[in-house]
């Protein structure tokens, strides 16, 4: 299935790239996941049963709704531009309308990946090189205190990790390398996906 038949199946606008430069330095800009590597990465990576998704940085809901339509799970999506933020809001309204399972909430939320209150049923966290490693250690250090306080397995998906996160997760954080796709048509060795465990 192609993007425009992937955005016509969920009932959604999320192509597109971000023209200019994020206001904040080391955030980086939007640009959407493409909905092959999703398929390729699900081909070989199977979603925890219960819990919940998180897209840090996740632009205009393409990964969240895209979670939600084909493994019912209640997924969150981390934003911290406003107009991509409306964008997603507006997705999940008009994914929301049309999707089964609709009790089984997708959550968009406005602010820096720094102050996202980690729930205890967050357990799968989504990376496509939102931000530089300094905030990427930000970020982890409130998941990672969130798994003290609330002790469960989780997974994090890194998808086109660069060599800084790469190096971050398994040379600082020591993490278990669980699964990595090699995305078809492409010859960069960044452009991948992997997931690690913890």
């Amino acid at each position: 299935m192609n993007e425009q038949q992937y955005e016509k199946l969920l009932n959604i606008n999320t192509a597109g790239f971000q023209y200019g430069f994020p206001k904040l330095v080391e955030y980086h800009r939007y640009e959407p996941t493409p909905y092959e590597g999703l398929d390729q990465l699900f081909e070989n990576f199977k979603l925890p049963c219960n819990g919940q998704f998180v897209d840090i940085g996740c632009g205009k809901g393409r990964v969240p709704i895209y979670i939600h339509h084909h493994f019912h799970m209640p997924t969150v999506g981390i934003e911290m531009d406003p107009k991509f933020f409306r964008e997603a809001e507006n997705n999940r309204q008009q994914y929301m309308g049309k999707a089964e399972k609709r009790q089984i909430p997708i959550d968009f939320q406005h602010l820096i990946a720094e102050k996202y209150e980690v729930a205890p049923q967050d357990n799968v966290f989504f990376f496509f090189n939102p931000f530089s490693v300094h905030i990427l250690r930000q970020v982890m250090s409130n998941i990672l205190y969130s798994a003290e306080q609330h002790p469960r397995q989780l997974h994090f998906i890194l998808y086109y990790p660069s060599s800084d996160y790469m190096a971050y997760f398994e040379d600082e954080l020591e993490m278990n390398l669980v699964c990595e796709v090699k995305l078809l048509h492409e010859k960069n060795v960044n452009e991948r996906i992997v997931v690690f465990e913890w």
